[in-house]
């Protein structure tokens, strides 16, 4: 994700890297291409639309993108 390899150039894509690898289960071996891309999918929207994020005050990433564009 970085242009040297260090993550720490990249924080915030580690992080979410980290969260989809460990809470949806991509580090996991998947049978094909298309089964990944599935899965990737599924947990961008669970990870976007469903799960509640402390940096967004517990809101999700829509509801508070959302919520900072009506004002």
């Amino acid at each position: 994700m970085t242009e040297n390899g260090d993550p720490y150039e990249n924080a915030i894509a580690e992080r979410v890297n980290g969260i989809l690898k460990d809470d949806f289960g991509l580090s996991e071996q998947l049978n094909n291409i298309s089964e990944a891309m599935h899965q990737a999918a599924q947990s961008i929207s669970i990870y976007n639309n469903s799960r509640p994020h402390l940096s967004c005050n517990m809101l999700t990433p829509v509801h508070a993108s959302a919520k900072r564009n009506q004002t």
